[in-house]
């Protein structure tokens, strides 16, 4: 370890959602005992307690001195992430809830998303240590992206972006917010037909394809199991012969199933199931798990209907030349029962199919303009930086002046 974080102790450090750890102590998850040395990742958080998705094994919770960051990158990523947060909260200009309870979907378990933008002070971007342009609570549910990102991001048409600019709950923390928000028609263009609407058509079909792997899953488990596999041809080719995968060649379908194998593994090991993320890793899990063990669902109810919900707000915001985020009436109710998961994915994707020849007339009669204001944008962006400038130089009383945060430290692994 570095002399810099010598000093850190890594049992105390954040440990943000997707960290790879290590178990310092034995722990049994139900009927299963978890060893200590365990590795895993955080996939839940609250308060002093980590629910980590460990390698091959259950969910299980610890107490955060129970467990270790696995790699000293780990460590100064998480330093440097919550020194960002902790410095750079108080920069935040713009703020909004977003997600299902900006979207009238919320139920119950809803939580509640925060995104928004902050401004890096002057002295923060005159340096050879470039500021963040990220800072993300250790739970991940505020996210918060420097000023230029999400301009970059809103020219493109994001739809993250763009809906944090237009949800009902958008509010500035201070008069560069509202600059921002009395601008944010800059960013609007007829773009959003495919990074709304097209894209949430292909992220709904990959679901699909998603789907029919997880009805290969347990075949596929089961072959590996038998001594004789040893490669994903042998796997692939059994695949083709014992499932309906529509392809126009042999050849084809093949390439396919080899796909499907390498989803599943990629899976897997995202999920914190396996070592590494490889054919062979998926091998092992096999061989050495109880034939009994259920993976966890890949494919999420949310997914399908935010995406649909998408498909309908790029379909209003060309028609109307205005966003409609909110969804009402029917729709709502069509929705409320996607994410519940009772519609089958296959009827998701009729219906968007079905809304395509919509999507295509709005976008033939949109009055939106073909292109965003990137001019608009780019005054904008420079009348905020003029005015970060001022407060610093004259000293003006807040996070942009007199009480601005330090800017780090130079060192060789920063620059």
């Amino acid at each position: 370890m570095t002399q810099k974080l010598q000093s850190i102790d890594p049992r105390a450090v954040p440990l943000p959602h997707g960290t790879e750890v290590t178990s310092r102590v034995d722990r049994m998850a139900g009927e299963v005992r978890v060893p200590q040395g365990a590795v895993g990742r955080v996939v839940a958080s609250r308060d002093d307690e980590y629910d980590v998705q460990v390698v091959g094994g259950p969910v299980t919770t610890y107490r955060r001195s129970e467990l270790l960051p696995r790699k000293e990158g780990q460590v100064r990523y998480a330093v440097r992430r919550a020194a960002s947060w902790d410095a750079l909260l108080p920069c935040v200009v713009l703020e909004a809830t977003v997600g299902s309870r900006a979207w009238g979907l919320a139920d119950e378990g809803s939580d509640t998303d925060l995104r928004g933008v902050f401004v890096a002070p002057f002295r923060h971007t005159q340096g050879l240590v470039a500021p963040p342009q990220d800072l993300v609570s250790v739970d991940g549910s505020a996210t918060y992206w420097e000023v230029e990102k999400s301009f970059r991001q809103a020219l493109r048409g994001d739809p993250n972006t763009l809906e944090l600019l237009f949800v009902e709950s958008a509010r500035a923390l201070d008069p560069i917010g509202q600059w921002i928000l009395d601008e944010r028609d800059a960013f609007v263009s007829a773009e959003i037909y495919g990074t709304f609407g097209r894209y949430a058509l292909s992220q709904l079909k990959k679901l699909e394809q998603s789907l029919k792997l997880a009805k290969h899953r347990s075949l596929l488990l089961d072959w590996l199991r038998e001594d004789k596999v040893t490669s994903i041809d042998q796997v692939a080719t059994r695949l083709v012969d014992a499932t309906s995968i529509g392809a126009p060649t042999p050849a084809d379908a093949q390439l396919l199933a080899k796909e499907y194998i390498k989803q599943l593994y990629r899976s897997m090991y995202d999920q914190g199931l396996l070592a590494s993320r490889d054919f062979e890793s998926m091998i092992q899990f096999a061989r050495t798990r109880d034939a009994n063990f259920e993976l966890p669902r890949e494919l999420r109810p949310k997914n399908a209907y935010n995406l649909l919900r998408l498909i309908r707000s790029a379909i209003a915001w060309l028609q109307l030349g205005r966003p409609s985020l909110r969804v009402e009436g029917e729709f709502r109710d069509r929705l409320l029962e996607i994410k519940k998961g009772t519609v089958p994915l296959d009827d998701v994707l009729v219906a968007a199919e079905r809304m395509m020849p919509d999507l295509e007339e709005a976008r033939r009669a949109t009055k939106l303009p073909a292109r965003a204001d990137l001019r608009r944008a780019d005054a904008l962006l420079r009348r905020i930086r003029e005015e970060v400038a001022r407060r610093h130089i004259e000293k003006v009383p807040g996070p942009f002046g007199t009480e601005a945060p330090e800017p780090p430290e130079v060192d060789w692994e920063e620059s």
